[in-house]
């Protein structure tokens, strides 16, 4: 008797226990400058690099993701249209079966123009 009942504890448990392991904070971050904002695909490009070594990071962007502007001395919410190819930003994000998927992105300057 005392069997059944951890068993069925354990299967009631069960349903509840598994969503609960699947990774729900960013595990990277990125830092750099975009180079390619796709609003309707809600993609976009970041190029970033250390020393001669450069990359380009392709993340998506869920409609939910906070991006904020930090360039004035109050921080404010603003949409993925705003952001434009040369503003330097910071992105946590997370990878998933479709790819780097960010959790949430700051615009803290924009490249200088020679």
């Amino acid at each position: 008797m005392p069997r059944v009942r951890l068993i069925s504890l354990l299967l009631c448990c069960a349903p509840f226990a598994l969503p609960a392991q699947q990774p729900t904070t960013p595990h990277d971050s990125v830092r750099g400058a975009i180079r390619m904002v796709d609003v309707r695909a809600r993609t976009l490009e970041v190029t970033t690099g250390v020393g001669f070594a450069l990359r380009v990071v392709r993340l998506q962007v869920p409609a939910g993701v906070p991006i904020t502007d930090h360039q004035s001395a109050q921080p404010q919410l603003i949409g993925l249209g705003a952001l434009q190819a040369g503003d330097v930003i910071r992105v946590a994000f997370g990878g998933r079966a479709t790819g780097f998927v960010a959790y949430t992105i700051e615009r803290v300057g924009r490249m200088e123009q020679p």
